[in-house]
């Protein structure tokens, strides 16, 4: 099915682009919002639109510093994110969706919907970071036990010191994409790779990210749950999600730990369907693509005839 490439201007001055997929059905609530993650675009998503069931109308976004879309203001939470996509549904005249999000994608959609349910009719958490957050964190050695122990970072500045972030961004400056395929290939496509000529589209995608730094710093300070952690206070807001939900985890994913899962399950409580699924790293729609189409499917077509 043809895959058209789109931008809308939103009324805060930001230019978002977008991919879409028309839908060959008639019915109502056939519409899906995708959401990326960090080091991708809507370009990451192409397999799947190619795949799903050609039924629904398939949306996927560039969020603000990534792919075609602009960054002229930088973020500093994920919740700009988020209400840059009330922003464009609205342009969009897009009154309700099942709105899906990938890794920190998910954040971003879960934000979206505790603060927009009226927009949400199902929310899809594919990989996602966790309600409380997507934690960096610096080794240190305790003076008296001599231990090496993990502390969560607090402040931009500190994360701007991890070897992480200055790899990345040093990768990013020189278009090493070596590098990046490396280190995909170790933490992402750790099951199996995608194609040449895709994996050569999302090597070139990845060094489009305008805004790594920001991203790190606003995935560490993320927390909707109701407990603090080093970084951030609890808002609560993952009580307010109310809507089905699916959590969809691979159980061979090196980026997103079954921790985080659990967290996240947790946090969202008994309205939540979890999925598990085998032999799937990072990116089920690379590792089990027939699967994941499969599951999401079952679950929109479940919740529509509720």
């Amino acid at each position: 099915m043809e895959i058209e490439f789109k931008s809308i201007q939103l009324s805060n001055g930001e230019t978002m682009a977008y991919r879409l997929r028309r839908g060959t059905g008639t019915a109502t609530g056939r519409t899906l919002l995708l959401v990326h993650g960090n080091m991708t675009s809507s370009v990451h998503w192409d397999l799947f639109m190619e795949s799903f069931d050609p039924s629904h109308t398939l949306i996927a976004v560039d969020l603000r510093g990534f792919g075609a879309s602009t960054y002229h203001v930088p973020v500093r939470s994920i919740a700009d994110f988020s209400d840059d996509l009330r922003l464009f549904a609205d342009g969009l005249n897009l009154a309700s969706f099942t709105l899906m999000g990938w890794s920190m994608g998910g954040g971003v959609a879960m934000q979206f919907a505790a603060s927009h349910p009226q927009y949400v009719e199902t929310l899809i958490l594919l990989a996602s970071m966790s309600t409380r957050g997507y934690p960096c964190y610096a080794e240190e050695r305790d003076e008296q036990s001599g231990q090496v122990q993990a502390r969560r970072l607090r402040t931009r500045a500190e994360i701007a010191e991890m070897d992480k972030t200055k790899l990345v961004q040093r990768a990013y400056d020189h278009r090493d994409k070596a590098f990046l395929r490396n280190l995909w290939n170790r933490q992402v496509y750790v099951i199996q790779e995608p194609d040449e000529a895709r994996y050569e589209t999302y090597l070139n995608d990845m060094l489009t990210q305008k805004n790594l730094l920001d991203v790190y710093d606003a995935m560490n300070r993320f927390n909707m749950s109701a407990k603090d952690h080093e970084a951030w206070g609890g808002s609560g807001d993952a009580a307010r999600l109310s809507m089905p939900t699916l959590v969809v985890w691979g159980n061979q994913d090196k980026v997103v730990t079954r921790q985080m899962t659990e967290e996240m399950v947790e946090d969202l409580g008994e309205h939540v369907v979890y999925r598990e699924l085998d032999h799937t790293g990072h990116s089920p729609v690379v590792d089990n693509l027939a699967l994941l189409c499969q599951v999401v499917a079952e679950f929109m077509e479940r919740r529509r005839q509720a």
